[in-house]
């Protein structure tokens, strides 16, 4: 009896059942929709914030962290942007970033063995993962099973073993040929299915996960022809990272039917989606939030701290505005700051919250509010 899909006779084939997966696609292709629309207003700073939160979670979801400001430095050389906040370059941010721009970007270009090498060498500059010494750059060799295991050494659980190594020429062969040529295949299912068909056959000693998040980033790119990332798929891998690994092992120990996986892969598609468009309305809200203000006269003081809370968005600011929270960010008096607030009421910048009891409190009147 076969325990993993790998050693099914008709592997690589998948199969799903449509009428399930139908509703899920549907809500995605529908929020590309609207994203698609506000595509043209997104600057490269929008982009590089994605790409910073792709290359921060994917490395995230493998327990590999990187350096925050690593990546932006980074980002900010390859996308050719001033980013004041950066730090300082490292080798190992650089090769993430690298990997991540080359998928997207070079969406159009075939896929290669080669490319996908070049992707797993840039994640391990070094030749190093951790303290072990791996095969960068080429497929894994050797007898010993590959294996994805948790728990302590002696109480292993062992979740997936993966073809064994002289299989690995075969199956890639296989990969790219299906990769490069399902023309027409659904571009959102072809990126789902690269994801699960890549990992499973896991060709590397080490960052299988962060090359198949890359190929789904390429499939996706090409799906929606557009190389400029605009949302962060592995950021919602991140948030959702243990039914990652459940979904992941359950299909892969399943009988060919991918209908779980491609469902669960639709909705954290869908929630990537609805969260970039919230961002995306919020940033719009604060650009006619500030035209309004344009035209309003107010002192250096009142900007600075209107400033400060319109940066939370609509929704964001907690506890509301207050003349004790009005002394600490414009560092003032508590005359002034009676005096300021009064003045932001009556241009009617703010507005008055009800209740409160003797602490008067305030919060900013957007636009469509």
């Amino acid at each position: 009896m076969s325990r993993y899909i790998w050693q099914l006779e008709e592997w690589p084939e998948m199969v799903w059942r449509s009428e399930d997966i139908l509703q899920p696609l549907g809500r995605v292709r529908r929020l590309q929709g609207m994203l698609y629309l506000k595509a043209e207003s997104l600057g490269l700073e929008f982009v590089a914030d994605q790409l910073e939160n792709e290359a921060f979670s994917t490395a995230a979801i493998e327990n590999s962290p990187v350096d925050r400001a690593s990546l932006r430095s980074s980002i900010a050389g390859r996308l050719g942007i001033d980013r004041a906040a950066a730090g300082r370059r490292d080798r190992y941010a650089d090769g993430l970033v690298e990997m991540l721009l080359d998928a997207t970007m070079n969406y159009r270009k075939e896929l290669t063995a080669e490319k996908l090498k070049s992707w797993q060498a840039s994640l391990f500059p070094t030749g190093y993962s951790g303290l072990q010494k791996i095969a960068v750059g080429e497929w894994r060799t050797g007898l010993s099973p590959m294996q994805v295991v948790s728990g302590v050494p002696g109480y292993e659980t062992v979740h997936f073993e993966a073809p064994p190594s002289d299989r690995i020429q075969a199956e890639i062969s296989g990969f790219l040929h299906w990769f490069n040529e399902s023309h027409g295949m659904d571009g959102l299912i072809k990126a789902a299915k690269a994801h699960l068909y890549f990992v499973t056959i896991h060709p590397f000693e080490d960052g299988n996960g962060r090359v198949a998040r890359s190929l789904t980033d390429m499939a996706l790119a090409q799906d929606e022809k557009n190389g400029k990332r605009m949302y962060s798929f592995s950021s919602q891998i991140l948030a959702e990272r243990g039914r990652y690994y459940e979904v992941l092992e359950e299909v892969q120990r399943g009988n060919g039917d991918i209908t779980q996986w491609l469902i669960w892969f639709f909705e954290c598609m869908r929630k990537a989606l609805s969260q970039t468009l919230d961002s995306i309305g919020c940033a719009e809200r604060v650009g006619r939030f500030w035209l309004i203000l344009a035209g309003i006269s107010l002192s250096e003081r009142q900007r600075k701290v209107v400033r400060k809370l319109s940066q939370y968005g609509p929704e964001g600011f907690e506890g509301y505005l207050t003349n004790r929270k009005y002394r600490a960010l414009a560092k003032t008096t508590r005359e002034t700051a009676k005096r300021d607030l009064a003045d932001l009421l009556e241009k009617g910048v703010i507005r008055r919250e009800p209740g409160g009891g003797r602490s008067v409190s305030y919060s900013l009147v957007w636009p469509g509010k």
